[in-house]
């Protein structure tokens, strides 16, 4: 529900890199012409191929104004606690670009062809080297040549060297970055993200124009390619599986937490790395709670419960919510909720063609739920359908669970969530039958050229189908 972070900013600069200062190089480690994946780390037969990264650099450079380059950086190591780091992510938009996983890593993206190295080219990615020392540690690395060898590029530089290789920035007429001001240091490096940065932000940096590289980057990332809907539609049926054995085996007996732990056994047991985002198990006064993530409450016997979860699976995520009756039944009041919710959602989705506004399906189901509230007694004027429904229905998919996008018409290949939900919190100003009720219901949808596609209507939605299911644990 939250609108995606923008956060490039457009420099034009003169830029000078300065000498090497930071001492002797780590010598990498040979590789042969006849690399083995498994041997840099790299397990699984089915990640985005080298292609891919290759044709999404190209596509941006087509986006480009002439005589510029787009710099990106990977995502900082974040610190958890102590010396206790977060599992690393990368950053999409670097991931999107080239294919690595690892920190500590800038690409630079030419509109045009540049000299670098002795060698005529348009790009030039900066990597970690492979140490044998760190690599005990923290695991195997690509280094300069498994990033060639796996990846495609032709220019890699260990980023030990990117203070002293002139990427030819110094009198482009547009240069742009993201920054991320939140980078640790590792005092132990000369060579860390933290230190990259700094090279270029200790130049004389000077603003002239707004060509806007986070736009672009929507404009590409909000189009799934056939490769990507691979890994998505993989990422949702996984998900859509994990809310099918939770329906199977939920109970008034358990606790939020327990229902939690279920669903993300069922990602990792399926293959997904991690969850896409912290899951949502929010029971009885907690469904009401729309980003509800501490996951502690026990069940009570007539308890709803929001299930909002996605798996994450090489990069890219699913987003499924159902709401389930934790003893199997929905009392009177939850159900008529339910489908009112159901109806909007249906609706929503119906209306979801391309050409028509990326706003369609939340003017459609907010129009159904403010009609159905009026009805009910529980609101009297159509305004007052903000305090129950507060939230637009749908946000872009992708690799960000709120992926970014240009939020113009829709487009064949965009996917996006349709989530309408009324969420009516104890002491509301409505009669206190429906106190206690909070429902969301959402799925994943793909935009065609004719009608829309529910990539996760796999998982039942309508109370028949969802009693049933929960009838025979």
């Amino acid at each position: 529900m939250k609108q995606p972070k923008i956060y490039s900013s457009l420099f034009v600069f003169t830029l000078f890199f300065l000498s090497n200062t930071f001492g002797q190089e780590k010598k990498n480690i040979e590789m042969d012409t006849s690399l083995n994946p498994n041997d840099v780390g790299i397990f699984d037969s089915d990640l985005l191929p080298a292609n891919f990264h290759k044709e999404r650099r190209q596509k941006l450079r087509d986006l480009m104004p002439d005589s510029s380059v787009a710099v990106f950086f990977s995502s900082p190591i974040r610190n958890r606690s102590n010396d206790v780091d977060y599992e690393y992510h990368q950053d999409p938009d670097f991931y999107y670009l080239t294919g690595l996983r690892e920190p500590h890593s800038v690409v630079v993206i030419h509109k045009h062809p540049v000299e670098v190295n002795g060698k005529r080219t348009d790009e030039i990615i900066f990597v970690q080297p492979r140490d044998s020392k760190q690599e005990l540690w923290a695991g195997k690395r690509l280094g300069v040549d498994g990033v060639k060898q796996i990846l495609g590029f032709e220019v890699v530089v260990p980023n030990t060297k990117f203070s002293k290789t002139d990427c030819k920035i110094d009198g482009m007429n547009y240069t742009f970055f993201p920054i991320d001001k939140n980078d640790t240091r590792d005092t132990k490096s000369k060579s860390d993200l933290f230190d990259l940065k700094k090279l270029f932000l200790s130049q004389t940096v000077r603003q002239t124009g707004s060509p806007n590289l986070a736009r672009y980057m929507a404009q590409l990332r909000e189009i799934k390619t056939e490769d990507e809907l691979v890994l998505m539609k993989k990422a949702i049926d996984i998900t859509c599986k994990a809310q099918f054995e939770l329906m199977k085996n939920l109970t008034p007996k358990m606790a939020e937490y327990q229902s939690e732990a279920l669903v993300e056994f069922h990602f990792k047991n399926e293959g997904a790395e991690h969850a896409g985002f912290p899951s949502i198990h929010g029971s009885g006064g907690n469904s009401c709670i729309l980003h509800y993530v501490s996951n502690r409450r026990m069940f009570e016997e007539n308890d709803l419960l929001v299930s909002d979860i996605g798996a994450e699976y090489h990069g890219y995520t699913a987003d499924v919510t159902r709401t389930l009756p934790v003893n199997g039944k929905y009392s009177k009041e939850q159900a008529i909720i339910y489908n009112l919710v159901l109806q909007a959602q249906s609706a929503g989705i119906d209306s979801c063609i391309a050409g028509n506004s990326f706003w369609v399906a939340s003017q459609v189901a907010n129009a159904i739920i403010a009609d159905g509230l009026k009805q009910l007694g529980i609101i009297k004027k159509t305004k007052d359908v903000k305090k129950y429904f507060p939230h637009g229905t749908s946000h872009y998919l992708g690799l960000d669970v709120h992926d970014v996008g240009t939020y113009g018409k829709l487009t064949p290949g965009q996917v996006i969530t349709v989530e309408p939900g009324i969420y009516i919190p104890a002491n509301s100003e409505c009669d206190p039958k429906w106190w206690n009720i909070g429902v969301r219901i959402e799925d994943d949808i793909l935009i065609t050229k004719e009608k829309p596609i529910n990539l996760s209507e796999c998982v039942p939605r309508t109370i028949h189908e969802i009693e049933e299911i929960m009838s025979k644990k």
